[in-house]
């Protein structure tokens, strides 16, 4: 199954040049049916990256661009009443696939951000006192720009939450830009995966393969022992939830599968506490005046707790 692995990753590094850090991110998430926020400048690839996972997995992928007039019925889809017996009828939205790719989630009104809530935590969609189940695997891959503000609606504490991991790719470098340059020198860089290496049957069968990898009770203490002292910082004004605890014990599970163990190690919390825990921090005024950043605050956090000996 590492060799599944292996195929996903190479095909998605086909199109985004120079950041295997994020496409594996991406992809442990993918492996615990978590969904992505990917939040960066325009223009270094966050769209890219979702096509190119999605292309490679062979799933449906839908991409919605949001914008203040979409509304919760694009996502969802809605009810019509067929003529000849009076029945209701579902219309499917743009969640009803394997990968759902929220372009510019902050452009969204605090009304479509809340139809989303149920659909990223329970993979269902109720409408009309009916139960609409997503297909599996599901994930949802937003992106948002941190820099503009004119006309975006801040995302609520509950939906970030809902957020497995939050990722920001960052600018190439010169070597790999030059690398990118000749990549799209003559056709898009997603024409460079010409068929899915792997299908959904065969994710959702990492997908519990993952669930198989054992976690210390060491390591389990060093995860809570994190945590808590995210609630009890007076650098911050809201800590990890229980959901950010859970989310960090299935990714680092996750992260021990695809480097080939069948065990758990501190190093895996500290690759993944980041991008897993700082977006479900609200910091304090000392917190923003000291630390700048909840990513600054976890990176303290685990530099000066005790790491686990033989974990």
């Amino acid at each position: 199954m590492q060799q599944d692995i292996q195929r996903l990753l190479q095909s998605t590094g086909r199109v985004i040049v120079g950041k295997d850090e994020t496409i594996l991110q991406t992809v442990i998430a993918m492996l615990c049916g978590g969904h992505v926020l990917l939040e960066d400048v325009p223009g270094v690839g966050k769209t890219q990256l979702a096509a190119a996972l999605s292309k490679s997995v062979g799933g449906v992928f839908h991409r919605i661009q949001l914008t203040p007039d979409i509304m919760p019925s694009d996502i969802t889809g809605y009810s019509v009443v067929n003529q000849q017996d009076g029945s209701l009828e579902y219309r499917p939205g743009a969640a009803i696939c394997n990968f759902l790719l929220a372009d510019e989630i902050n452009r969204a009104s605090p009304k479509v951000q809340s139809a989303l809530l149920e659909i990223m935590e329970e993979h269902q969609i109720s409408l009309d006192g009916q139960t609409h189940i997503l297909p599996s695997p599901f994930m949802v891959i937003a992106t948002q720009n941190p820099v503009e503000t004119y006309g975006t609606y801040h995302l609520p504490e509950a939906q970030m939450d809902r957020f497995f991991m939050k990722i920001s790719m960052g600018y190439p470098s010169m070597q790999e830009e030059i690398a990118i340059l000749d990549r799209n020198g003559e056709q898009n860089p997603i024409h460079n995966i010409t068929a899915p290496v792997i299908s959904t049957q065969e994710i959702a069968a990492l997908q519990e393969q993952v669930n198989a990898v054992q976690v210390s009770d060491q390591v389990r203490s060093y995860i809570i022992s994190l945590v808590h002292a995210t609630r009890e910082s007076d650098m911050t004004t809201l800590g990890v939830s229980p959901r950010g605890s859970i989310a960090c014990f299935k990714a680092v599970r996750a992260s021990a599968f695809v480097h080939g163990r069948t065990f758990v190690t501190p190093d895996d919390v500290k690759e993944l506490a980041v991008p897993v825990l700082s977006h479900r921090i609200l910091l304090s005024a000392k917190g923003r005046n000291q630390l700048g950043s909840p990513e600054a605050l976890v990176r303290q956090l685990l530099s000066s707790l005790p790491v686990p000996a033989g974990a």
